[in-house]
């Protein structure tokens, strides 16, 4: 479990600086890419641990990955769009 638990944070911080390095322009600081990729990948082997239990490392780290994925993207910002209030807001 510890080693799975290393290669999720390791696969976790990849995604996450794959992602600052191709959309830097739609994410926030990079501090909390690198945090949040790597709590997602932690959380999806955490998760994928507990349904398949143990003996299944591959699954494991593919479910890091996807989690981590599925935090990150949930970061992104639109593209050149600016952030104005709404009508009913002013």
């Amino acid at each position: 479990m510890i080693w799975e638990s290393f290669g999720a944070a390791v696969l976790g911080l990849a995604l996450s600086w794959v992602a600052l390095r191709s959309l830097a322009d739609r994410l926030p600081a990079g501090r909390a890419v690198y945090l949040t990729g790597t709590l997602g990948a932690l959380f999806g082997a955490y998760l994928t641990h507990a349904a398949l239990g143990p003996g299944h490392v591959l699954a494991t780290l593919i479910g890091a990955v996807s989690v981590g994925a599925v935090t990150l993207s949930l970061l992104i910002r639109p593209r050149g769009r600016r952030l104005t209030r709404s009508a009913a807001a002013q």
